[in-house]
């Protein structure tokens, strides 16, 4: 029988670069070889896509060999042909922000042509890629004019599950609960700033978060527990995009939230894992107790109630849905420790994936072994784009 070819896609633009090369180190060490044939596919933090040495390379943390001019699907390296399904070609983005640059057509296999020329085939894709560029619905356009069947949420459920404004209007409109919070944008920032600072103590107690609407990996968040700390929170979070969500904090000034993640797999009959419980070793779960510094306490399953494991997961899966997503997400709640009330905080469409991440730890404390749940992924996928194959786009 013969294997898969699958594209594992990983680095990209975001600040969430490196998370991206230790989820994809993880993936590529996890997957069975026996039944998937691997074809790795780099993108630097520049823009550029690699493939083969090139890509390994960028995996491994190494630099990237510029200015070698090779011709599309050269093995050693090629853009974006990487992405074309069999028997066709498709237009692929230029490197961002170079002069002169355009929209370049690729070949794929052709008879006729020398093998030098022939493009990179797949079977499926798997975008191990978080945050802008990657996360966000736009890698998901992409494979969507390819014809490519992709892991994870499409368009829509990626762009929705990466805005966090957008994401919590459409859980206010599931009827999900979520904290007060306040969004502006950079330019009003920078325009009238104690008017934004009024419009938020006015709606909003202190501590309050703030974090850039869009992106993860808790990049740019800060805590601010006073109108001192407020601006330069507002400014770190306005380096990364345009839009601002300042939350109110769970438990108020005296008590710290419970941080509960569920993780969800499915497409239209998702299911939910076993909750479990962050324990940040710093205030709270940002960048630095995520990736750098120890001390931070993940514990599988969380101690619930009965009653309070079954609320969580049903509310994952319901945040799942309503922002229309498929394969995979994890669902991250607060919890006040004194009234135990559960507050929905965000959804991840493409979460940390390496072996020690909480998505596949969730599903192993479940019953699902990492390399299972890539095949799991990998067979979802395919599932959606087979039945997206069902839909008519013309009239006759």
């Amino acid at each position: 029988m013969k294997k898969l070819r699958i594209g594992i896609l990983f680095g990209g633009r975001s600040g969430e670069h490196e998370i991206s090369l230790l989820s994809a180190a993880s993936v590529f060490k996890a997957i069975d070889q026996s039944k998937f044939e691997v074809v790795p596919i780099g993108i630097t933090k520049e823009g550029r896509w690699v493939t083969a040495g090139d890509a390994e390379r960028l995996l491994s943390g190494k630099p990237v060999e510029e200015g070698r001019h090779l011709r599309a699907g050269d093995p050693e390296t090629t853009s974006a042909a990487a992405v074309l399904a069999k028997g066709e070609g498709v237009i692929v983005p230029p490197e961002p922000q170079r002069a002169g640059s355009s929209l370049t057509p690729f070949q794929t296999d052709n008879p006729t042509r020398r093998s030098t020329d022939r493009a990179i085939n797949v079977d499926v894709i798997f975008p191990v890629l978080h945050g802008t560029f990657g996360e966000d619905g736009t890698i998901q356009g992409l494979l969507e004019l390819a014809d490519l069947p992709y892991v994870g949420a499409g368009v829509l459920g990626s762009a929705a599950g990466m805005d966090k404004d957008i994401m919590k209007s459409l859980f206010i409109a599931a009827g999900l609960p979520i904290v007060k919070h306040v969004t502006v944008l950079r330019n009003e920032w920078v325009g009238e700033p104690k008017k934004i600072q009024k419009l938020v103590e006015s709606k909003l107690k202190y501590p309050v978060f703030v974090k850039p609407a869009n992106l993860g990996s808790s990049v740019g968040i800060s805590k601010a527990h006073d109108r001192k700390e407020l601006g330069p929170a507002i400014e770190e979070a306005a380096k990364f995009d345009r839009k601002i969500v300042i939350e109110q904090g769970v438990g108020g000034k005296k008590n710290k939230a419970r941080e509960i993640e569920c993780a969800v797999l499915g497409n239209d009959k998702a299911e939910a894992s076993v909750p479990g419980e962050i324990v940040p070793g710093k205030e709270f779960y940002d960048y630095t107790a995520k990736y750098l510094d120890e001390g931070s306490e993940l514990i599988i399953p969380a101690k619930l109630t009965k009653a309070e494991t079954k609320k969580f997961q049903e509310l994952a899966v319901r945040a799942f849905k309503a922002v229309d997503c498929s394969g995979l997400a994890r669902v991250d709640f607060l919890m006040d420790p004194k009234t135990r009330k559960i507050y929905l905080n965000e959804i991840n469409t493409m979460p940390g994936f390496t072996s020690i991440s909480m998505y596949p730890k969730l599903w192993a404390a479940t019953g699902l072994a990492y390399p299972q749940l890539i095949e799991k992924l990998i067979q979802l996928g395919l599932e959606r784009h087979k039945d997206k194959k069902k839909n008519q786009y013309s009239r006759s």
